[in-house]
């Protein structure tokens, strides 16, 4: 594992340098992509292609204003969902565009295409890749990773990936994705909290020849420093316009499935992935109203009272999948609106990665019972994981 950051190089200003040294002194996690004289070698000479958005920073500057103050010879950056400045809609698809600071051509890998074209890598010797991801089997940016490595795969272009922690990292639970199942939002045979960074992740989807035609990719992981899986980890930068702080990053793998059905998760509100509510929830007291706003411009419920729970408090300890939300919202939903209050069934399924959850929630089986259909799949995933744990 690297033991140093680069230091006294002309492209880092005072102020990096001075928290560089402080970081020195006090160890604390760093990312992958502060180990600058771990990465910056390979990219010397190179044209290099950036894949990053709003999270991939280097102290107090975005990555691309670091490489370009160290001579680094960038063509292009391709963004994820959400775009280069993350502030799009979830879903929403993103456009190409120019970075309006650097003038870099910015072309999106979430808007007609997710994998960048033979074509838009004809100019690219080297990519670098460096998503904040939250460890969650339905964040797109794995699936994103996923494209990257084929496409890159397909034309010998070697990737780096710049490691960042999980923040869910030390938990696996959840139902695997089984076959059939398959969509951007749940790409891979891994369970819905799969307790391993991007660098991990990036290893397993070479090992286990995932890629198209089981091709491999020449990939480089730069590690996280002073990092285990259980190492509490704050993001500095929100992930996406709706993860807001550590709470919502937490509480988010057990409220997206919501997002397959009539309850809302406080989209369109100042606390994202922190709520969940519904008109029907009439014995609650707790309200909020969604409004359209940045990164939520249509958000569910729209302008409509939502009586629900209010989880910016909870019990940040837990160490599993929370089952409870969702067995709350089919007690009371079901009794007025049927199977129907998992209004977008198909979606559903695509984040459960099978038919058998929503099948389980309508029939009114026990927490315990669905826990247990996943646990073979579960000790399966975990032989399958070790193969490729960086940070054990």
């Amino acid at each position: 594992m690297p033991t140093k950051l680069i230091a006294n190089n002309d492209g880092i200003d005072d102020d990096e340098e001075e928290e560089f040294e402080m970081q020195r002194r006090n160890p604390k996690v760093l990312p992958g992509a502060y180990q600058l004289s771990s990465y910056v070698p390979m990219l010397s000479n190179k044209r290099v292609g950036i894949v990053g958005n709003q999270t991939s920073m280097v102290g107090n500057t975005h990555l691309v204003d670091t490489l370009l103050k160290l001579n680094i010879n960038i063509v292009k950056v391709f963004s994820p969902e959400h775009g280069f400045r993350g502030i799009g809609d979830a879903g929403a698809l993103i456009n190409d565009d120019v970075d309006s600071k650097t003038g870099l051509p910015v072309i999106s890998l979430y808007g007609e295409k997710k994998k960048p074209t033979s074509q838009q890598l004809d100019s690219v010797d080297i990519l670098v890749f460096d998503l904040q991801d939250v460890g969650a089997r339905f964040y797109t940016y794995i699936s994103t990773l996923h494209y990257i490595m084929e496409a890159a795969a397909e034309k010998n272009i070697p990737v780096i990936v710049l490691d960042r922690p999980n923040p869910n990292g030390h938990i696996i639970d959840g139902p695997v994705k089984k076959s059939g199942f398959e969509s951007f939002i749940s790409m891979h045979p891994v369970p819905v909290l799969y307790g391993m960074t991007i660098g991990e992740y990036a290893k397993m989807i070479n090992g286990e020849k995932w890629l198209k035609d089981s091709i491999q990719c020449n990939i480089e992981v730069i590690e996280i420093m002073n990092y285990r899986h259980k190492t509490p980890y704050s993001l500095p930068v929100s992930p996406s316009p709706n993860l807001k702080n550590d709470n919502s990053i937490v509480v988010y793998p057990s409220l997206c499935f919501f997002e397959g059905t009539i309850v809302s998760v406080g989209r369109g509100t100042d606390m994202p992935f922190e709520v969940y509510g519904h008109p029907d929830f009439t014995d609650e007291e707790f309200t909020f109203t969604p409004k359209s706003v940045v990164g939520a411009t249509n958000p569910k419920l729209k302008d409509v009272v939502c009586r629900g729970m209010d989880l910016r408090d909870h019990d940040k300890s837990f160490k599993k999948l929370n089952l409870s939300y969702l067995l709350h919202a089919r007690d009371v939903l079901h009794k007025i609106h049927g199977d129907a209050w998992i209004d977008r069934p198909r979606f559903f399924n695509l984040l459960a990665g099978n038919d058998q959850l929503a099948i389980q929630l309508n029939s009114f089986v026990s927490e315990e019972e669905i826990r247990d259909s996943w646990e073979a799949d579960l000790k399966d995933f975990r032989k399958t994981r070790k193969k490729y744990l960086i940070y054990d």
